[in-house]
């Protein structure tokens, strides 16, 4: 009976130190960060794309690869961008076909990044610059991706060769 007691008188004591300790110390420390913005940024494949021969008064067409948009600029509301597509002619030598011989298309796009809406462009000639993607009312940042096709026309008194362009992607 004497150690229950001895025990219980032990057990009691340490509660008691423990509900009478001195509060711990505490220290507090400020975090801050910065919210910055990115770069609104477009990149295409380099190429060279080949697609394909026919003769003349034929066509070729194919897809050029994916085109990706990303927008870091952060923002509320909105970050809206529109990216643009054109052609030089195509030429082989002395020789050339007219951009206004191409047509492209962007073909449905996909939003990998943000809450907006992406909308892909008319297809049609690439004889003035024109809308390939554009991307509206969402907030923060966004990234989106396109695989476009272009299709080119030869006529009938085009020169035998291989003809080169270059398309130019571009975004604001």
């Amino acid at each position: 009976m004497r150690l229950r007691s001895i025990a219980l008188l032990a057990g009691s004591t340490i509660t008691s130190a423990i509900l009478t300790a001195p509060t711990a110390n505490a220290a507090d420390t400020t975090v801050t960060f910065t919210v910055s913005s990115g770069a609104l940024t477009i990149t295409a494949p380099s190429g060279p794309v080949n697609l394909g021969s026919a003769p003349p008064g034929g066509g070729v067409s194919g897809a050029i690869g994916t085109v990706q948009v990303t927008d870091a600029r952060g923002g509320t509301p909105t970050s809206d961008w529109i990216s643009r597509v054109s052609s030089t002619a195509f030429t082989s030598g002395p020789d050339s076909i007219p951009a206004s011989n191409a047509t492209y298309t962007p073909g449905p796009g996909t939003l990998v990044l943000g809450n907006g809406t992406l909308t892909p462009g008319a297809s049609g000639s690439l004889a003035a610059q024109r809308i390939a993607m554009s991307y509206t009312g969402g907030t923060g940042s966004s990234q989106a991706t396109w695989d476009p096709t272009v299709a080119v026309s030869i006529p009938l008194a085009a020169d035998l060769g291989t003809y080169t362009g270059t398309l130019t992607h571009s975004v604001s």
